[in-house]
């Protein structure tokens, strides 16, 4: 992990990916002195994802976009799991989104699963991977989890994705309803960035 302390020397990185919402919480993660990039600036189409995890999906995603661009780039897999669903929809949490991430859809196909199990809520947790991948081909990666219930009806607009039905445990409202400096400082994508921060220079 020593070698991560080049971090400490970079004025710019590529954030691997195409959803603002990731883009925007990861960029506030980071180091403010940082010019940050996205695929889009390099034209870059998303990868498949074809690992059966969320670290081998960051892998490939930070990877392919470190070795097209020339950048050190960090990339974000993060999903939900849902103990009542077997920890559905895990790595496929996106994807049951549809093509038009339209999480809406992706909550009531959650619900009404649940609901076929006589179940109006599930223990739960956020899962995030943060990988750091380098144009030589090298990778290193941090988990993160938060843990929590899937309660409905949805509640709070604020967020993305299926913050609108996740309680943190100790938390009496969602992480939709949760301001993003507050959601941010307790996220699954914050608990595996404190594992990164110490190789970035802060100031």
């Amino acid at each position: 992990m020593n070698k991560l302390k080049e971090l400490k020397k970079i004025s710019s990185i590529l954030i691997a990916t195409n959803n603002p919402g990731k883009f925007k919480e990861l960029k506030e993660l980071l180091p403010k002195h940082i010019k940050y990039f996205r695929p889009q600036d390099f034209k870059l189409k998303e990868p498949k994802e074809t690992a059966k995890d969320f670290k081998g999906n960051a892998r490939i995603k930070s990877l392919y976009c470190a070795k097209k661009s020339g950048l050190i780039s960090i990339s974000d897999d993060s999903g939900l799991e849902v103990a009542g669903l077997n920890n559905q929809p895990g790595i496929y949490s996106a994807r049951w989104a549809g093509k038009l991430k339209n999480f809406s859809l992706a909550i009531e196909k959650i619900r009404k699963l649940l609901s076929k199990k006589k179940l109006s809520e599930s223990k739960a947790n956020f899962t995030c991977c943060i990988s750091i991948g380098f144009p030589s081909g090298k990778s290193y990666e941090f988990l993160g989890k938060v843990f929590g219930k899937v309660t409905f009806p949805p509640k709070g607009k604020k967020g993305f994705g299926y913050d609108p039905i996740f309680v943190a445990n100790k938390e009496l409202k969602t992480f939709g309803q949760l301001p993003a400096k507050y959601k941010n400082s307790i996220s699954h994508r914050y608990q595996a960035f404190k594992r990164v921060k110490k190789y970035f220079k802060f100031n």
